[in-house]
């Protein structure tokens, strides 16, 4: 696991009515603070990647098909520095893997739909989105020297 890294499994409860799921409560031994709630689409065969935040940490949530996330630690200090991993995130009603991905500063992510058309993710970062200075390194999606492959099927991104 890359250092910092945190999941939480996330438990659909469902009924004759449909289903409810939490995400994130201020009593998880995961939350540190609320900036914003966001929901970003990315489509199959495409990939939102790579970049990552000198300031906040990011807490993804897939809520509709599913997402490949992946993570690249860009951090020098890191036991973990230039290691990758992913995981695939399933919305509440697809069967797979239900977890919140805690995603800290200095860690690069993506991701792309896997089995499905598009996938939608809510990120609830710790801090704002600032319009006048984002707090955003970018790196292109397929940059060679982040080590991390994404499924042949993915031709672009950004």
């Amino acid at each position: 696991m890359i250092h910092g890294v945190k999941i939480k499994e996330l438990k659909p409860i469902t009924d004759g009515r449909g289903l409810l799921m939490e995400f994130l409560r201020d009593d998880d031994e995961v939350f540190e603070k609320f900036g914003q709630v966001y929901l970003t689409l990315v489509k199959r065969g495409t990939v939102k990647a790579w970049h990552f935040h000198e300031l906040q940490d990011d807490y993804f949530i897939c809520v509709e098909g599913k997402a490949l996330v992946a993570l690249y630690d860009m951090r020098k200090d890191s036991p973990t520095y230039g290691e990758a991993q992913d995981f695939v995130l399933s919305a509440p009603e697809v069967e797979g893997d239900h977890l919140l991905v805690k995603i800290p500063k200095g860690v690069a992510h993506g991701f792309t739909a896997v089995e499905c058309d598009q996938a939608k993710i809510v990120n609830v970062p710790t801090m704002h989105y600032n319009y006048d200075q984002p707090d955003e390194i970018r790196f292109p999606w397929n940059d060679p020297n982040i080590n991390y492959q994404w499924p042949a099927e993915v031709k672009s991104g950004g």
